[in-house]
Formats: structure tokens, C-alpha cells, sequence
């Protein structure tokens, strides 16, 4: 373990539980009442409302084999292809195995998801599928459906929830099992300011970690605060490298930051067509699927076409469908676009890619369990092997709900009777690391350091400068003199979450010198199978470095729980040694 946490106020106040799950997403709500309905003592943490995380925002779909004449051995045939050479199979294999009971399941559950004129499920396709195996509600608002559901769900059986409150560390035993984690809770409720929930077993269900670049379309919540927290715990990182960076998210003007409105896949999927200015499709000749092509093949065309026509976005065509067909399928999109002054039933919609979606994360086996013994991961802050370089679309909310109920069963079963019992101690050992805060306005200098050099188009020299940019940002905070040192609070907490996840994530493009999937090094054109074909896994080592080593293969290596788990970790096989005098990593 590392002994790293925030600087934060010791906890005032603490509640005990069986399994503590943090996020509101279809992967924490999913575990969350699997849990509960084994008779354990459940809590859900999130850090606004239980339905404001990102699975609301997904508007295509869910993939699963569903649909007449699909199997999952297709749709594992259509994952592995998208995931460019790096997805575990045996992942792979358990996602698309149990993906359609378990959409039957949320459907038993209570969501209701778009049907033909006979009944049967409607099913669409998106980029990278051979088939239309993906099912979609209310048109193009599947997330905010699946999250209804799950919110009705969770308060029907009358779980236990906080709500607004910011996950600050894990909290473990003297053995290193975890023993719960600290949170601060915003606003007033039965608690506020910082606590602790103490629990054997802590589900991160975070999400995604989007809001580390300018222009995204995650919810201003996704600041990789799982991540950060798994870093701190001691747990390992897998494939931070792979930010997909979806194709088609509304362009708003080169200055717009923040969350942008999404387009979704599936508008493609029913047949628009990308264009330049003049009207002229590109996709077609660059990949069999042409416009649904992977989302990465997708994002570097329209990246290759803004370059070439010096322009700063491209078009998504699709006034053929006419204005029953944008309001019937896509409202949540047409009113987005209308919104903006954009009619897509009239003109072409403009387009450009932003972050979108954090493939790697925290490093799991396939039960959910990460290196740390007791911590879990589920969703998009996990890390499972199933996305490879890559993930096809559709296929997170299939992970969160596949592994979630995996992470619950494996949670009932428990540790065991031998297993030690935890420490329930809520305050922080003695002598924890502390690491300095971030001022709240840092949050800006690192989203635009990221946007210039690891957006979509990387090489060493951009990479280079990121590295020292955010070097320069940590040393700032570090100096006791700065008039800028942040005091403990949410903002403070959030930026340097996103510093963290920065640098380990610039660590990793730095090392993976070749161009797979949505990572592209224009310095290293050409994929690399040879040296290349195998995951990078960071965890945080001596003055809080990111250590990068890489696997033998495409396989993952097993988890280490228990014992193994604290003990030193195996020697990198590659490791960067920027400089000497870099800061000590927060």
C-alpha cells in the first residue's frame, strides 16, 4: 500500500456496511441491488444526484446478440477487431456470453427499450458491428432510460444513499484489505463535510475521466476520481494510453470547453453520411464500413480531413432521413442541435471529435477484483481487458452491467472465514502521505495542456511538453509559498485528482511508441505488433512516480490479492526515467 491520500480534514463522523459501491451508473446500481438483494448491508456514494453520472448521457444504445441470426460469437469476432490486437479474450468472451440474459435482466428489472411493430426488441447498428445488434429507448435517450430504471429500482428497495459527496481515499486495514473510504459531502443532508464509510468491500463505479481534456463529452463529474483513488490505494493501472475520442460530437466553435452535445453512432448507423464542406463523403474507400467503420478509423479520417482542407470540422449529412425520422429516432440529438441553431432536418450537422471515453482504467480480473485486496472496479473506471485500443460502440453499458453482477457475486460469496476481520478505524493511519492540493483554476492549464499534446494526434515532442507542463503545475503546488496554495474542497480535491490522472496517462503514451487504436502517434505511424502488442500497467512508485512496466502479451496477467498484493511489485520491464529533478507525483 502506499500511504498516499489528499490533504482533507480528518473525518467527523462514519457508518458501517457490508459493501460500500461509489457511482450511480448502470454498473454501481447494478451491483448496488445485486448486493442488497443477498441480504448484505448496502451504501451508494455518488457524487451529484443518483441519476446525474454519465450512463444517463449514452444515447445509442447497448450492444448484446439479440438480434435473429447474431451470435455472440460474432459480436466477440466484431469487439476483438475494434479493440486493435489488445482485448483479453477470455474478457471478451464473458461479456458477449452473458451480455444478452443479463439486458433481459435489466429489462426484468424495469427498463423499457424500443420495440417493433411485432414486439420484439429494436435493434440498430452502430460503428464496427456487423450486425444490428444494439437496442436503444426512447429513441436515442437509452441512458437516461437505464437509468430510471435502476434509480427506481434502488429506491423501491430502499437502499441506503449519499448523495453529492466526493470520494477523497481509500481507507484500509493494518494487512492492506480495505476497510471502507473517506468522502466529503457536499451541501446539507443527514451528513455533511467530511466522514467515512467503513466496509470490507468497496465498489469503485466512478466513470470516466473526460473532463482532463478541454472538450468532452462527459459530465463535469468525470474528473478520474476513481482512478486517482485506486493510484493512491496502491492499485495498478492498465491501457490509460487509449482515450477513444468519439467521431461526432457537436462542434460549438474552436474556443468551446467543457461537455459538448453528442451525435450519436447510431445516427450513422441509420445511414448519414460524414462530408466536407462541399458535400463530399470521405469515409468511402478508407474502410469496408466506410462511415461505420471503428470509432478510432472514424476519429483520424475526419482529423486527416480537417488538416487537409485547413478547416476545424467536418459534417454529418443526414436530411434524407426528413423531419419524422429526426423526431421520432433521434429527439434528445435534434433538440441539442436545434438548441445551437443547428436544424439537421435542413443542413448538415458540424462535427469534430472530443474525448469521449476512457478505455483503460483500473486493472481487473474478471471478477472485478483489482490489485488491492477488497477494492473492485466496475464500469468505465475499470479497466477489464475487454476494450483492448479501442472499444466498440455500445459495448460499456454491456461491461457495467455483465461485470457489475459479476462483482456482486463474487462479493456474497465473501472472503472466507479465515479472511482477517477489518480495521474499522475511519481516521487515516498516522504519517500518511499527504500530497499537495491543486488551486481550483489549475483544472483549466490542465485540460488545455492535455488538449494540445494527448488529444487526438500525439508524437514525443507534444507528449514531451505535456510531461514538463504538468511537472511545472505539481512543483507550483508543492512550493510552501505559493499565494495560490489550494485549501481543502471540492474544486481543489477534483484538479488534483485530474493532475494524477494526467500524468500517468501522458506516462503511458510516452512509452507506447507506435500508433493502435485510439492512440495515435504521428511520430510512430505504423501499429507494432511485435514490441507493442501488450498492455502497459502503471502503478505509483517511490516520490509518487508513475512505474510503467509492460505485460508479456495481449493476455492480462493474473490479479495479485492477498499476500502477494502488498508485497513489492514485479521490476518494470520498461520504465521511463524522465528527470531528476521531476517533482514528486501526486
Amino acid at each position: 500500500m502506499t500511504g498516499i491520500r489528499l490533504t482533507a480534514p480528518a473525518p467527523g463522523w462514519a457508518i458501517d456496511a457490508d459493501v460500500v459501491v461509489v457511482g450511480s451508473g448502470v454498473a454501481g446500481l447494478t451491483t448496488a441491488l445485486r448486493c442488497a438483494a443477498a441480504g448484505l448491508a448496502t451504501v451508494v456514494v455518488t457524487k451529484a444526484r443518483l441519476d446525474d453520472g454519465s450512463t444517463r448521457w449514452a444515447q445509442g444504445g447497448i450492444a448484446a446478440a439479440l438480434g435473429e441470426g447474431d451470435t455472440p460469437g460474432q459480436h466477440l469476432d466484431d469487439t476483438l477487431v475494434a479493440g486493435a490486437g489488445l482485448c483479453d479474450e477470455a474478457a471478451v468472451r464473458t461479456l458477449v456470453t452473458e451480455g444478452p440474459d443479463a439486458v433481459r435482466r435489466l429489462i426484468d428489472t424495469g427498463a423499457h427499450f424500443d420495440t417493433t411493430d411485432t414486439g420484439a426488441i429494436a435493434l440498430t447498428r452502430e460503428g464496427g458491428h456487423h450486425r444490428r445488434r444494439i437496442a436503444h429507448a426512447g429513441g436515442d435517450a437509452t441512458g437516461a432510460e437505464i437509468s430510471r430504471a435502476l434509480v427506481e429500482a434502488v429506491r423501491s428497495a430502499a437502499l441506503r444513499t449519499i448523495e453529492n459527496a466526493l470520494v477523497l481515499d481509500l481507507i484500509t486495514d493494518e494487512d492492506g484489505r480495505t476497510a471502507g473510504v473517506t468522502l466529503h459531502v457536499m451541501g446539507e443532508g443527514q451528513h455533511d463535510g467530511v466522514g467515512a464509510v467503513r466496509a470490507p468491500a468497496v465498489v469503485l463505479a466512478t466513470g470516466g475521466m473526460g473532463q482532463v481534456f478541454s472538450a468532452t463529452t462527459n459530465p463535469s463529474v468525470s474528473t478520474g476520481d476513481g482512478v486517482a483513488v485506486a493510484l493512491r490505494a496502491g492499485a495498478e493501472v492498465s491501457d490509460l494510453e487509449f482515450v477513444q475520442f468519439h467521431p461526432t460530437v457537436l462542434f460549438l466553435g474552436a474556443g468551446a470547453e467543457g461537455q459538448q452535445p453528442l451525435v450519436s453512432e447510431a445516427v450513422r448507423g441509420e445511414g448519414a453520411h460524414l462530408v466536407d464542406a462541399t458535400g463530399t463523403r470521405f469515409m468511402l474507400g478508407q474502410h469496408e464500413l466506410a462511415e461505420l467503420a471503428p470509432r478510432d478509423i472514424v476519429a483520424k479520417a475526419i482529423t486527416r480531413q480537417m488538416q487537409f482542407k485547413g478547416t476545424e470540422n467536418m459534417y454529418l449529412d443526414g436530411r434524407h432521413f426528413g423531419a419524422t425520422m429526426w423526431e421520432r429516432r433521434f429527439p434528445t440529438i435534434l433538440a441539442a442541435c436545434r438548441a445551437h441553431g443547428i436544424d439537421p432536418v435542413t443542413e448538415p450537422i458540424p462535427v469534430a471529435p472530443a474525448a469521449h471515453y476512457a478505455s483503460g482504467g483500473v486493472r481487473t480480473d474478471l471478477r472485478g477484483r483489482t490489485t488491492v485486496p477488497g477494492l473492485y472496479a466496475c464500469g468505465e473506471v475499470a479497466c477489464t481487458g475487454v476494450h483492448g485500443a479501442n472499444r466498440l460502440a455500445s459495448n460499456s453499458l454491456l461491461e457495467g452491467l455483465v461485470f457489475a453482477e459479476r462483482i456482486a457475486a463474487d462479493i456474497v460469496e465473501g472472503p472466507g472465514a479465515d479472511a482477517p476481520a477489518p480495521h474499522t478505524d475511519p481516521v487515516p493511519a498516522a504519517g500518511a502521505d499527504t500530497v499537495p492540493l491543486l488551486a481550483a483554476e489549475s483544472r483549466t492549464s490542465i485540460q488545455r495542456i492535455m488538449s494540445r499534446g494527448a488529444g487526438v494526434i500525439r508524437s514525443a515532442d507534444s507528449l514531451a511538453t505535456a510531461a514538463a507542463e504538468l511537472d511545472a503545475l505539481l512543483l507550483a503546488a508543492a512550493e510552501e509559498d505559493d499565494p495560490k496554495d489550494a485549501v481543502p474542497g471540492v474544486e481543489a480535491w477534483e484538479a488534483t485528482n485530474l493532475l494524477l490522472v494526467a500524468r500517468v496517462l501522458v506516462a503511458a503514451a510516452r512509452e507506447r511508441e507506435e500508433t493502435r487504436g485510439c492512440h495515435w502517434r504521428e511520430d510512430r505511424p505504423d501499429r507494432d505488433d511485435t514490441a507493442w502488442r501488450r498492455h502497459l500497467v502503471v502503478h505509483l512508485g517511490p516520490g509518487r512516480q508513475p512505474v510503467v512496466r509492460t505485460t508479456d502479451g495481449a493476455g492480462f496477467p493474473p490479479v495479485r490479492t492477498g499476500e502477494a498484493a502488498t508485497a513489492a511489485p514485479e521490476p518494470p520491464t520498461r520504465l521511463r526515467t524522465d528527470s531528476a529533478d521531476a517533482p514528486e507525483e501526486q
